[in-house]
């Protein structure tokens, strides 16, 4: 994961911007508090990070990217910045009061480790916030239309709630809420699915570059074809006949609480 971060942190932050709407909702679940030390974990360059301290409370982030967390050292020091593998990290056990989690899990090598060590790091009763898409809700995003391979390959990687919750069984966390997140017009930060409402977006290789699925698993002949039927559907309006199913959201807010005793 960090050879794939180490390349794209070169212009990650040209789009990939902390949006309002998800640190909100990120702050609201965590349950943020001053006084208290929280945690983000595969915090890339620090963008939600930083938001996020807004919010109240002391701050870590760890990444296992070195040129991500280079990026992030330069915006503020006021934060305690870290390098370290989510399966293994040096924190003392029950350090923090909370953590949050977003759009990374899928790159995590062996997910039931991570959310282990995860669990030894948090107090009990405290939470970890995951931001997240499924792969029930990656079927129903239009880009299968243009890069079906890629969405294919995307969509096998993305942990369902159903192996988050199996892969939680071995730590002391357990699912206790999950919300849908509905992409809108205004997203500040250009993940995958961001240009839902502005699929002239994918158009731009700054956009495409500050996204793991049209880097990991875009082939040239797939980017370059897919490209074109999308220009050309956008400057012909078929984009617009294109069928949206909401009914699952587009991505999810899944909380998970530490269990005072293990069960």
């Amino acid at each position: 994961m960090s050879a794939i971060y180490n390349e794209i942190g070169v212009n990650y932050d040209t789009t990939r911007n902390a949006d309002p709407r998800i640190v909100h909702k990120l702050a609201e679940l965590a349950e943020i508090e001053p006084n208290k030390k929280y945690l983000d974990i595969a915090c890339g360059t620090g963008n939600y990070t930083i938001e996020l301290s807004k919010c109240g409370g002391e701050w870590f982030g760890f990444d296992q990217s070195e040129k991500m967390l280079h990026e992030a050292k330069l915006k503020t020091n006021t934060i305690t910045w870290s390098c370290f593998d989510v399966a293994k990290l040096d924190y003392d056990d029950e350090k923090f009061d909370g953590a949050i989690c977003s759009l990374a899990i899928h790159h995590f090598s062996n997910l039931s480790l991570a959310l282990i060590e995860i669990a030894r790091v948090l107090k009990p009763n405290s939470k970890l916030v995951i931001f997240t898409s499924t792969p029930e809700q990656m079927q129903n995003y239009w880009l299968i239309e243009y890069f079906p391979a890629m969405m294919k390959k995307s969509c096998k990687q993305m942990p369902s709630i159903l192996s988050i919750k199996n892969a939680s069984a071995a730590s002391t966390l357990k699912i206790v809420a999950v919300e849908p997140f509905f992409i809108e017009p205004n997203l500040k930060d250009f993940f995958l699915y961001s240009g839902k409402f502005r699929p002239s977006i994918y158009l731009s290789k700054n956009v495409r570059d500050g996204i793991s699925s049209f880097i990991n698993f875009c082939s040239k002949s797939e980017l370059k074809s897919g490209l074109a039927n999308l220009e050309a559907d956008i400057e012909s309006g078929k984009i617009n006949a294109t069928p949206i199913n909401d009914n699952l959201g587009d991505y999810m807010f899944i909380t998970l609480k530490k269990q005072s005793n293990r069960r």
